[in-house]
């Protein structure tokens, strides 16, 4: 996928997603997971709102509670390359099957979400609102101010 892929053609419309391509770098990233313990890689992968192909891998430690998900280093990912919001997103497991994100893993998601982004699910495409309805967000802290 190339960096002009998803970024807003001549008439200010996103291109359509390539989701074969988020998955073929989902998948690509599976295979850079540290998974000693649960012997269960995760791959993630994410299209910005720029075009910027952003992922990441699980990385499990011996305490299991410090493990991170690979939505963490995905969302790592977009902090070191610049920033921004996610438009579209894939996930993976070891065998290459889409796997949905945990609750605390759709919060995070949740955060830098672009306000139309799509997740694929294992029910095909979905939104963001879909995935996680009645999502708490940073426009909530702003209401108690």
């Amino acid at each position: 996928m190339s960096r002009a892929d998803g970024v807003a053609g001549t008439g200010g419309t996103p291109e359509p997603v390539d989701w074969e391509a988020l998955k073929a770098a989902a998948l690509a990233a599976m295979h850079n997971a540290y998974v000693p313990y649960s012997k269960f890689p995760v791959g993630a992968a994410a299209l910005t709102g720029d075009g910027r192909l952003v992922s990441g891998c699980n990385v499990e430690n011996a305490s299991y509670g410090l493990t991170l998900c690979a939505e963490c280093a995905l969302v790592g990912n977009l902090h070191m390359t610049g920033g921004g919001q996610l438009r579209a997103f894939y996930c993976v497991d070891g065998s290459g099957n889409v796997l949905m994100p945990c609750g605390r893993c759709r919060q995070l998601l949740y955060e830098f979400r672009a306000p139309d982004m799509e997740l694929m699910t294992t029910q095909g495409i979905k939104s963001m609102d879909q995935v996680l309805p009645d999502a708490f967000g940073p426009e909530h802290l702003e209401e108690t101010r």
